[in-house]
């Protein structure tokens, strides 16, 4: 198998990784897989949404309907393998197994079945689209620490990290198929999901990039060219003008129903409606379930932020 490059987005989610991987999927050369992880559970309607960006079933849509069936043991059924392959995530690679993954290598059959199969999908899903880059905005922390014992792959991570009053506040309503969560919850999670993304960044240091949502959203064109140079690409191919990029039908799996907008589409310079509607209960579980990596990143009661991502790497480092 030739090799092939997945640029990986960490963090908890609501983090804006959509937006950022549909702008990734228009260039050239690129595929976002959506958030890969769920494939099998949604494909067998096990999950939450089991629609492809391109609006058909995961097992109608001309990409994973040929992918979905990689792998399954003869006699199985659809939902009987996608039991097995959730039995081995649940078992393998949830958050709390990212420090056991990044340790250990794959350490007994579980972790190894599943490798293989996150191998055999990435590698097929590249053949089938034509792509060098496979973007995954699963997000999952112990997703993101197998990668680099796949075979034939190079992971670049991108552990991105917005705002948890900002979270908080886009977890407040149930949108489409997307349940609500509690400001205490949502940053209970957050505050989880980014000390994992955290220990892969660290490990892998020179294939990582530390990223605010609120930098991409004050200089769009400048992150993703920052993202290119990541993962060895030329900046030629970035679509984002004026912060403006023309989105077109994507086959992304799960992710934020966002992902199913296509046409010219402008990337906002701000992100506080959080601060007119987000109650101070609600504020201040966030900002202190969050401590200190609130602070460590970059982030002010105020709601403004310390200039530029980098100051707030250098202090997570």
């Amino acid at each position: 198998m030739d090799g092939i490059k997945i640029l990986c987005i960490t963090g908890w989610c609501r983090n804006g990784s959509t937006i950022i991987g549909n702008v990734l999927n228009e260039i050239p050369g690129f595929f976002h897989v959506g958030e890969l992880h769920f494939l099998w559970k949604n494909g067998a309607g096990r999950g939450v949404n089991n629609l492809c960006g391109c609006g058909q079933a995961l097992t109608e849509c001309p990409i994973w309907s040929e992918i979905l069936p990689l792998g399954r043991p003869a006699g199985l059924s659809p939902e009987e393998y996608a039991d097995l392959v959730i039995r081995r995530q649940r078992a393998c690679v949830r958050t709390r197994h990212t420090w056991r993954v990044l340790g250990r290598g794959l350490d007994g059959k579980a972790l190894s079945d599943h490798a293989a199969l996150m191998t055999r999908t990435y590698h097929a899903a590249a053949e089938r689209t034509g792509s060098r880059v496979i973007v995954d905005t699963t997000k999952i922390p112990g997703e993101a620490a197998l990668l680099p014992y796949l075979e034939g792959v190079t992971p670049y991570y991108v552990h991105l990290v917005r705002d948890p009053r900002a979270v908080a506040h886009s977890w407040r309503q149930p949108k489409e198929y997307v349940y609500a969560m509690s400001s205490w919850m949502s940053t209970a999670y957050w505050h989880g999901f980014n000390l994992a993304a955290r220990a892969i960044t660290r490990r892998y240091p020179r294939r990582s990039l530390f990223l605010r949502y609120e930098d991409f959203a004050a200089d769009p064109q400048g992150t993703i060219d920052a993202l290119l140079r990541l993962c060895g690409e030329e900046s030629a191919g970035n679509p984002i003008r004026d912060r403006t990029v023309d989105l077109h039908t994507n086959h992304t799996v799960t992710g934020n129903p966002d992902r199913f907008r296509t046409g010219a589409t402008v990337i906002r310079d701000r992100d506080d409606s959080w601060k007119g509607s987000l109650t101070l209960p609600a504020r201040l579980a966030a900002v202190t379930l969050s401590t200190p990596l609130f602070h460590r990143y970059g982030y002010r009661y105020s709601g403004t932020l310390t200039t530029g991502s980098r100051n707030a790497e250098a202090r997570q480092r």
